[in-house]
């Protein structure tokens, strides 16, 4: 091991990981050594140190382009978006590195099947959604598809059984999203196997860099490529590559948007689009105070009326030129499976730690502005988030079938 890990080990408390190390043999400590080689040791000094991923700013109300609005300028948006995707501008970025455990599926979100008559994927909506405008531009929209060390080659697997559902697979980009370590309630990393760290997939929020370290950026660049649309796996009735929102983006001289609805009621649990220090900004809804749920304007409207429905347009230089920042983690509280001491593996029944994550919604805040743009959530919000209950499968088909969708 070389010295400078094990200073690193020393300084953070994490010398309990030489247990497992000294009855390694040679090859195994070698994948131990680069593990701990890659780990950001920043993150350990953020657990530390709550206060300082936790400050906020000046928090204060932000406008949105209104879905009337949006319709009176909705043939020039939509050209001026359309120009932008026949110019090889514009690219789709899908956020699919998480599993559908909560769906009762062990493989990846994107391949539960959420028909009723007949089979009807989750991945297959959204390439169907993207094909809508691929039609209506004449011209493919490169579709770049971030999974995780958990669900790379089942994702991989079935799109390709499936024929990309009827999109062109020349046009089908892969990366995997990086992982980060778990800790325990004491903070202190937790191994999955004796030469094995527990690691998980380390939020959306650093899609960025891990699209540029699979060397994607560069080609996006090449392929002249001047935004991205990133989006989420589990919106079924999203618009993706929309270009409307693409155009009323542009056109607004905007750097980023943000497709956002009104709040089903106050305290719905969404993050909210607002101002905060005068920048575009995200606050989670468990952020919210009753007075700024229910604080209203002059026109008696609630001032936080807007949600994020997790659909981002970035203007690619802006991404480049925030890319060293870093972004607030988030600790999510989990049942993680590990061994101990004496390399009995475990797995827990409670949640025994944290995994660490950053968030998509965190990079808003680094951008100059970003235009919010509403959408009709009928027509274009139905997260498959749970099995059942409030933004599950069943809530999901009902609006699938709204909309026209056979199920």
């Amino acid at each position: 091991m070389k010295e400078s890990t094990m200073e690193m080990l020393e300084k953070y408390g994490q010398t309990h990981l030489l247990e497992y190390y000294n009855v390694l043999d040679d090859q195994a400590r070698k994948s131990m050594d680069y593990q701990l080689a890659k780990l950001d040791w920043h993150l350990l000094d953020l657990l530390e140190h709550p206060e300082e991923r936790q400050k906020r700013g000046e928090i204060a109300p932000i406008g949105a382009l209104s879905i009337e609005e949006i319709r009176e300028h909705a043939s020039e948006y939509t050209q001026e978006g359309l120009a932008a995707i026949r110019a090889g501008k514009v690219g789709a970025l899908l956020l699919a590195g998480g599993q559908g455990t909560r769906l009762g599926c062990q493989g990846p979100k994107g391949v539960y099947n959420i028909g009723e008559t007949h089979e009807l994927y989750i991945f297959e909506l959204l390439f169907k959604n993207t094909l809508d405008v691929v039609r209506q531009a004449g011209d493919w929209i490169p579709f770049f598809i971030m999974t995780s060390d958990r669900n790379h080659n089942e994702t991989v697997l079935f799109l390709n059984e499936h024929h990309f559902f009827g999109y062109n697979p020349d046009y089908v980009f892969f990366f995997k999203q990086e992982m980060a370590p778990a800790v325990d309630f004491n903070h202190k990393l937790l191994m999955e196997k004796p030469d094995r760290l527990a690691l998980s997939p380390n939020g959306n929020g650093d899609w960025f860099s891990s699209f540029a370290h699979a060397g994607l950026l560069e080609r996006a660049k090449k392929m002249g490529i001047e935004w991205l649309n990133a989006f989420a796996v589990d919106n079924v009735l999203q618009r993706i590559a929309d270009p409307c929102f693409i155009g009323a983006v542009i056109r607004n001289g905007c750097v980023s948007g943000a497709k956002v609805v009104r709040k089903a009621d106050p305290e719905e649990r969404v993050g909210a689009l607002c101002l905060e220090d005068g920048k575009p900004s995200i606050i989670e809804y468990y952020e919210m105070t009753h007075e700024m749920n229910y604080a209203k304007g002059e026109d008696g409207k609630y001032l936080y009326s807007y949600g994020v429905i997790l659909n981002y347009l970035f203007r690619l230089d802006r991404l480049e030129a925030i890319a060293d920042a870093y972004l607030p983690i988030h600790m999510v509280e989990k049942k993680i499976p590990y061994i101990d001491p004496d390399g009995i593996c475990h797995s827990p029944e409670t949640p025994n730690g944290y995994k660490i994550e950053t968030l998509i919604l965190d990079m808003v805040h680094l951008m100059d502005n970003c235009l919010a743009y509403e959408v009709e959530r009928e027509r274009e919000f139905a997260p498959v988030k749970n099995k059942e209950g409030i933004d599950s499968v069943e809530t999901a088909r009902e609006l699938l079938k709204k909309n026209g969708v056979e199920l």
